[in-house]
Parts: structure tokens; sequence; C-alpha cells
């Protein structure tokens, strides 16, 4: 009887285990799998580094069961804000894909504003590039030898002070952001340095690249401010170099016109004194 009695009781648990499940755990378990809410997601190829804009996500209904917390649900969190993973169409976006300022490697791109522009030069041996030693933020003076093919080696005045903005491995990776490694045997040596420079200062270097060797020596390295003063340097020289011309071009127009008037006067006394010479 005891044996019956058991097997009965074990029978009632499992008979209100099932309708427990049946009637409170299962249900419990559909409507969140069925509740939806809205998150954003990815309808343009987004590369690292690139701002975020309108057209690049949109936002869809979808399923919140086992969605991460970290999900971003409004494309007002994203929009002007910059990848920092490289991210495909379908792609939802979490949190950690966004930065509120580009990628370290990219930042000094996103500041250009139209007046100054980034351009590389190639470091050809160890010593062209300071051995190696050169920084973003670094003043350099760029040293050219053989200058214009005139056998001198020279700095040219337009080259004095220019501002490092990145040194590259030849891998396309920063070699040197002033950020200390962790892992500092796996240190890639600088491929090209690219610098801060005018138009004006751009030709220059490009002319220097294609003519041959430009080796870069170290001015200043430190504090922000005081960098700028070397750059405030520059750009007062160069405006020494080119403005004069600016200047003679207006006042060799401005001297034209009264130089036309004097010769049609002259003309115009030639011609009278002609008509009276033939009235004699």
């Amino acid at each position: 009887m005891s044996f019956l009695k058991n097997r009965a009781v074990i029978g009632v648990i499992c008979i209100v285990l099932s309708l427990i499940i049946c009637f409170a755990v299962t249900p419990l378990f559909n409507k969140a799998i069925s509740d939806k809410t809205e998150i954003v997601r990815v309808v343009k190829e987004i590369r690292t580094g690139e701002e975020i804009t309108a057209d690049m996500v949109k936002t869809v209904e979808v399923g919140a069961y086992n969605l991460p917390e970290d999900v971003v649900r409004s494309t007002e969190t994203v929009v002007g804000k910059f990848a920092s993973a490289d991210m495909v169409p379908g792609d939802y976006i979490i949190a950690s894909k966004i930065a509120e300022e580009p990628a370290a490697e990219n930042a000094y791109l996103y500041s250009l504003t139209g007046e100054k522009q980034a351009i590389s030069v190639s470091v050809k041996s160890f010593a062209n590039g300071l051995s190696g030693k050169l920084q973003s933020g670094d003043i350099v003076s760029v040293i050219a030898p053989d200058y214009k093919k005139q056998g001198l080696t020279v700095i040219p005045p337009e080259l004095k002070y220019v501002e490092v903005i990145a040194v590259t491995a030849n891998s396309g990776a920063d070699a040197n952001t002033g950020e200390h490694s962790e892992d500092e045997g796996d240190k890639e040596l600088p491929d090209t340095v690219t610098l801060l420079v005018t138009p004006e200062q751009s030709m220059i270097l490009a002319e220097l690249e294609a003519d041959g060797d430009i080796h870069l020596s170290l001015v200043y390295r430190g504090e922000q401010k005081n960098a700028a003063e070397f750059v405030k340097a520059q750009e007062t020289i160069l405006e020494e170099i080119y403005a004069p011309e600016e200047e003679t071009d207006r006042e060799a127009e401005q001297t034209g016109e009264p130089a036309e008037t004097e010769s049609s006067a002259q003309e115009e006394t030639s011609e009278s004194g002609t008509e009276e010479s033939e009235v004699g």
C-alpha cells in the first residue's frame, strides 16, 4: 500500500508541475519571445573612423528576446558619432561600436579645415627620420640636400617649422603616437611622415620628394601651446615670402593705368603738333 501511495504522490506532483509549466512558465516565455522593440540597424557599409550619417542607419522593429543590453535604440544616439569598428548592412549597432571622436590614428584627418593640407613624405633611411623617434605634434625642419640641383644643402624658408601629424609604418599603422606600448619589441619603424602644411609648402615638399632624399631635424617637442608659436612663426615667414608678389602685382596694375594715360597724352600732343605743321 505504501508503494502505491508513493506512486500516487509522485503522480500528483508531476501533474501539478506540468500544469505550472503549461499555464505559467510557457506563457511568460512566449510573451518574452513575442515582445517587440526598436533598434538601430546599419543599411550602408561603415568603415572604422568614418562619421555616421542619417542615411547609413535606420530604425527597425525586432524581437526583444536575447538582445544585447547596450544595443542602440535611437538613430539620434549614433548620427554624428564615429565608427570604432567596421559595420556592414544588417548589423545592429551596440554602444561599443561608436565613439564621440574618430579613432586616434585618424583623428588628425578630421581636423583639417581646408586652409592646410596633410602630405606624407618618405623616410628613405633610418637616419632621415630622426632614427624613428619622431612623434605626432613634433615641430621639424625639412632639410633638402642638393636643393634645386644647385649643389647646396639648405632648409627652405617655407619649411623651417613644420608640424608632424603622423608617423606611419609600412603596414599603414601609425608607428609613433606618443603613447607607450606594452609590447615595445614589436614596434614598427616609420616609413612615411605626414606633415601639416599650406598648399605652397605641399608643392615644395612634392618637388623635394621627387628630386631626392629629405631629412627631418627635430626643432621642438613639448607643450602644444609652445609648438603653436613655431607654427605661427612659419606662417609669418610665408606671408613675407608670398604676400609681396601680390602687392607687386597690385602696384604694377595701379602704375600701369597712369602710364597708359601719359602715353596717350603724348600721342595726342604729337598728333596736334602734326596738324599744326600741316596748317602752317
